[in-house]
């Protein structure tokens, strides 16, 4: 851990090879809703000494996302079409899909199965999304 006196902690961890990094307009609700309605838990947040959040990780099993303050350069009216989206495998998709319906999120695609033949894989996933309008898709691999 870093300290920054008077300003930021830093907790240092491993990154992967590329890391989702969603901008939310309040990083703090984003991270309580993200971990109660999907299950994430916090594992870094960078946070000043008044509570704003600049910069946090969630972690939900080998998979981890950011999220972010929308801040001066991302200002503005969010787009009109989705421009990107979050995969997360997760080990029961449908549990998964009834717990985030439960905690209020929109449901875009009920949970489906999709089979891309004998000689790749299938998937089990459902689309969710998340009070500001990110797109989630969690997923459970059936086969392949």
């Amino acid at each position: 851990m870093v300290r920054f006196p008077g300003a930021m902690t830093v907790t240092t961890t491993r990154h992967r090879c590329a890391l989702p990094f969603l901008y939310y307009a309040d990083v703090a609700a984003a991270i309580a809703w993200l971990c109660d309605a999907f299950g994430f838990s916090e594992r870094l947040k960078l946070a000043a000494p008044n509570g704003f959040v600049a910069h946090a990780e969630l972690e939900l099993g080998d998979a981890v996302v950011a999220v972010g303050g929308l801040g001066p350069r991302n200002a503005g009216p969010p787009p009109d079409r989705v421009r990107s989206g979050v995969y997360v495998f997760v080990d029961d998709v449908d549990a998964h899909c009834a717990h985030a319906r439960a905690k209020g999120a929109g449901i875009a695609v009920e949970p489906m199965t999709t089979d891309y033949g004998e000689e790749y894989w299938s998937d089990r996933c459902y689309l969710a999304v998340d009070p500001e309008g990110h797109h989630w898709w969690f997923m459970q691999r059936m086969r392949g």
